[in-house]
């Protein structure tokens, strides 16, 4: 069988996801896979060898400035006509399924041609009535077209309709990790700003993980451009993550048992939302802004929390090299009978 699998490459929560899939993919001799990465530009992607000779277009993608989503600049930064030039001229018609994790120009490309399409990731699950119905107007309308697709499937932390459990590395030997440890990955915010904030928290050792920094000591605070790897090893030492509202760090935080905080990327509703609900399950702190005092006071009053998935990703692999045949809702609730929640 044959697969398109596009990408949305604006956060490396898709990546990240992805990645962590496609290992899974690979063993499975029916699938010829083909991978497209968009949203970001080609001399930013690293650690891609997993997607062997994958494709790049430049897709549609945000404009963010010191933690805030610029809609003007959105719409006025991405090239419009190049997208639909790249979604008339993609030839999906030679595959038998298109995969799509919010990846713009292959969901449309096979909406287009009538190919089918499965919604794979965190955006989907908003498609799910219990989470639809809270959005606004205008909030459904971008879920709905930004990444079309015939079949979703969506990612939530918890049971709610058919959407599944995260895909997240599984670490055999999770642990809480140091208490004075802290991984800090806000890609989105001003990094001047961010150790500014951390510097006068000296009783803590911070690794900041960021897209515009280099590699550099500043006390207690090391400075590290984006590295899979070496994210991996700090984030397994950490007891403590800060993040922004993405879906895959806090995922990765929950299943290994991390102390949880997230500063929502401000007019981003999907950010908004995430962060609204770890709020409400009690898995997460929110920080309304970066502060020291605020980042002071999550991290001593800190209430850890421990989500138990399965191997999600080994199961999605299964269920698409079958064909993805069998009903969501039954490849949905297989997965969830065997999560458990529990308090560090």
């Amino acid at each position: 069988m044959k697969i398109l699998y596009g990408i949305q490459g604006t956060g490396n929560g898709h990546l990240s996801r992805c990645h962590t899939l496609a290992k899974y993919l690979a063993k499975h001799d029916n699938l010829n896979m083909d991978y497209l990465i968009s949203g970001r530009e080609a001399n930013g992607l690293f650690d891609m060898d997993v997607f062997g000779d994958y494709q790049w277009r430049q897709g549609l993608s945000f404009v963010t400035q010191r933690g805030r989503l610029r809609r003007r600049k959105t719409l006025l930064n991405n090239d419009w006509k190049q997208f639909w030039q790249d979604v008339k001229s993609l030839p999906v018609e030679k595959y038998d399924l298109v995969i799509t994790d919010y990846e713009p120009v292959t969901a449309w490309a096979a909406k287009k041609r009538g190919i089918r399409c499965i919604g794979l990731g965190r955006q989907y699950a908003f498609q799910e009535p219990e989470l639809f119905q809270r959005l606004s107007w205008w909030q459904k309308q971008l879920i709905l077209s930004f990444a079309p697709c015939s079949d979703p499937v969506g990612m939530h932390w918890l049971a709610s309709g058919n959407a599944i459990p995260p895909v997240v590395r599984q670490e055999e030997n999770a642990c809480a990790g140091l208490m004075q440890r802290v991984v800090v990955y806000l890609p989105f915010e001003d990094p001047g700003h961010i150790i500014d904030q951390l510097q006068p928290l000296d009783n803590y050792e911070f690794s900041v993980f960021h897209p515009q920094v280099k590699r550099e000591s500043l006390g207690h605070i090391e400075c590290y451009p984006p590295s899979r790897n070496e994210f991996a090893a700090h984030f397994s030492k950490a007891s403590a993550i800060l993040s922004n509202a993405g879906f895959e760090t806090s995922c990765e935080a929950l299943s290994q048992g991390k102390a949880l905080a997230v500063k929502p990327l401000t007019g981003q509703f999907e950010q908004k939302w995430n962060a609204r609900i770890l709020q409400e399950q009690g898995l997460a702190c929110v920080l309304k802004r970066l502060d020291t005092v605020l980042i002071d006071k999550w991290l001593t009053q800190r209430q850890p929390r421990r989500l138990y998935w399965p191997n999600v990703a080994e199961v999605l692999a299964q269920w698409i090299a079958a064909g993805a045949t069998k009903p969501i809702a039954e490849l949905s609730a297989g997965l969830w009978s065997e999560h458990k929640k529990t308090a560090i």
